[in-house]
């Protein structure tokens, strides 16, 4: 090549007149407002569309200079078809072209719209390909770049399409030595292979969004890396394998990886990390998995619910929203279990839990107030609420909208009411008709929870039938909800007419609203838990006029029999006693004969339960007393 050529091809090409007036007219339609750096970088994109090898690798260099991460300079690069450029230059066999280029779009990818671009002009299996690249830089910068990218469904899924996944795993198979050295004496070489397994945690995390993706994750061999990695004494590589664990830990196959990989103790350690972004991430990762009750009790065991009751209990992070969600999320998955609850009854938790009653964020009073509720089922932890002030509290609650947090206060408000005191004070506060008002609420979950929580509610006022009689529209709504077709609905509106059929007035109320009707629909659903409360319902409503016999001539006695069937002791005890009620009418005694209940009540007699013995053999009892009349008659005759 001749000197000529050579400073020819060297050199940045001019600029056209046709060029000129593209940015002439760019101007004008930016208007003067726009600075001089804007037309720089476009003059620079400019240079690369026409220019040769050294000319692009000079204009990628000085593009670098400018401050990529503003929208207004990111615009700039985009307007003028810079993305086109950049993402061409990917497939070029010059190694300082594609740093140059894919140095440009590890940054400019941080906004939505270039994000959309990228993946819109097909740079993802470009990108994939690279991540098997010899060199360690490019890999970086392609897997921050999907770690950008990533962030948008379309790129997550050409990341699965395109085999991706398992070279952003590799990524993470990095050396022990590596991983447990400090940053600061690793070799060089060392250093890079830290910052490979950081920038491929940070695309994992990115693209785990996707439950396609993690399905894949998992079976490239993701967990047994994540395990190890979690062990880093590295934070910028801890925080985004975290970030990737918390996201994946909703999956069943995640949670139990969490336990099997002994994941629970680096989780619990890191707990007490400085960095507040690591704190939330696991407390999200303990609140997804401690759904586990072994996951609950290694938590315990390994002294995880120390730290995040101290989180709860420290005012400075009260401002951190999602920390303090994450936290006290936590805590309430954790107190599904009665050691857990021990525990943080040493610590002072339900004190805690009701201070932050307070605040005014929706998920953090959501899992507040669903920590109270698991607590409350111990009596001495009902009184802790109701001495802390918690009480008025969780009934103003009841005005707000939040689905997720009415279930909870709904379930907390429940459990008070077993005890007395707090059961004045609910009804003082009106609390029971703030209650009773969510059974109108669209959700099935708030419906089957106030439903519920109404049982105790009417089981310890003062004067029961009146209080329910007060409500205007109160048993016309709670009976609406036996049209429902969620089985917990139902067998929480059952539970509660039971308690409201104890009150002659009240049942013949609801008799003449036609409930004998709609319990004997419901005897053929096949649920236990409705089962029982199903049962329970009908033998408090056989106590009124002719509701016993109308119960047999609506077909509702060979389910009942069925019922026995069951396993669950619970639904034999309600079915034998609805059984024992319902044998007060001959007709009913005749059916039960019939569909062979004999030989059940004969079995359970000899319960250990007292309760279902003494319906059994009052059933068995009565259906003799009408078989020995019935003979008797026939004698006479």
């Amino acid at each position: 090549m001749s000197e000529a050529e050579e400073e020819s091809e060297d050199s940045i090409p001019s600029d056209s007149s046709e060029e000129d007036d593209e940015l002439r007219w760019q101007k004008i339609a930016k208007g003067p407002d726009v600075p001089s750096e804007y037309w720089h970088i476009q003059k620079l994109i400019k240079y690369m569309k026409a220019g040769n090898q050294t000319a692009t690798i000079v204009s990628l260099c000085c593009l670098k200079d400018h401050d990529l991460t503003t929208e207004i300079n990111q615009s700039a690069i985009r307007d003028i078809g810079g993305l086109e450029v950049l993402v061409n230059l990917l497939e070029t066999n010059d190694l300082k072209c594609k740093l140059g280029s894919l140095s440009v779009l590890s940054e400019i990818s941080q906004n939505a719209d270039i994000r959309r671009g990228i993946t819109d002009l097909g740079a993802i299996p470009i990108l994939v390909i690279i991540l098997s690249d010899q060199a360690r830089d490019l890999q970086i910068l392609a897997a921050e770049t999907i770690a950008n990218i990533g962030k948008i469904h379309k790129a997550r899924r050409g990341v699965r399409k395109c085999n991706g996944i398992p070279k952003v795993v590799d990524l993470l198979d990095v050396s022990k030595h590596v991983l447990t050295t400090p940053i600061n004496i690793l070799s060089p070489e060392d250093k890079k292979e830290v910052h490979v397994a950081k920038a491929g945690a940070k695309a994992l995390w990115s693209i785990s969004q996707s439950k396609k993706n993690r399905d894949a994750m998992r079976k490239a061999g993701c967990v047994r890396l994540l395990a190890r990695l979690l062990k880093s004494v590295h934070g910028d590589v801890v925080v985004p394998i975290m970030g990737t664990l918390q996201q994946c830990a909703s999956e069943n196959e995640y949670q139990l990886a969490v336990q099997t990989e002994g994941m629970v103790t680096d989780i619990v350690q890191h707990l007490t990390d400085d960095n507040k972004e690591l704190k939330k991430l696991c407390a999200s990762a303990i609140f997804k998995c401690a759904q586990d009750s072994i996951t609950r009790d290694l938590v315990r065991q390994h002294g995880g619910l120390d730290p995040l009751v101290k989180l709860a209990k420290d005012v400075s992070i009260w401002d951190d929203k999602p920390l303090l969600a994450a936290v006290t999320g936590a805590i309430w998955k954790c107190a599904m279990s009665a050691e857990n609850v021990h525990r943080l009854d040493e610590l002072n938790t339900v004190e805690t839990l009701v201070s932050l009653l307070s605040d005014e964020n929706e998920e953090v009073l959501t899992n507040t107030v669903g920590g109270l509720a698991e607590c409350a089922k111990f009596p001495e932890n009902r009184t802790e609420i109701r001495t802390s002030g918690g009480i008025p509290k969780l009934i103003m609650l009841l005005n707000g909208n939040c689905g997720p947090m009415l279930e909870n206060v709904c379930r907390v408000l429940g459990e008070c009411a077993h005890e007395m005191e707090s059961m004045e004070i609910i009804d003082m506060l009106d609390g029971v008709r703030l209650i009773w008002s969510q059974l109108k609420h669209p959700s099935p979950a708030v419906q089957a929870n106030a439903a519920w929580a109404l049982c105790p509610c009417i089981q310890n006022a003062r004067d029961p039938g009146e209080m329910v009689r007060s409500f205007v529209g109160g048993l016309e709504l709670i009976l609406s909800l036996l049209k429902s077709t969620d089985p917990s609905v139902l067998a929480c509106v059952c539970a509660a007419l039971a308690k409201i059929a104890q009150d002659k007035e009240n049942l013949a109320i609801i008799t003449d609203y036609g409930v004998v009707p709609m319990l004997a629909q419901l005897v053929v659903m096949e649920e236990d838990i409705l089962k029982e409360h199903l049962a329970e319902a009908i033998a408090h409503c056989c106590a009124w006029g002719v509701n016993c016999h109308e119960f047999g001539c609506l077909g509702a006695i060979t389910p009942l029999v069925n019922y026995m069937n069951s396993k669950d002791k619970k639904v034999h005890r309600a079915t034998a006693y609805a059984l024992h009620q319902l044998s007060a009418d001959p007709f009913n005694c005749i059916t039960m004969h019939q569909s062979g209940v004999v030989s059940f009540l004969l079995e359970t007699i000899g319960s250990s339960d007292e309760k279902l013995q003494e319906a059994s053999a009052g059933c068995l009892s009565n259906i003799r007393k009408f078989a020995l009349a019935a003979k008797n008659n026939y004698k006479q005759c």
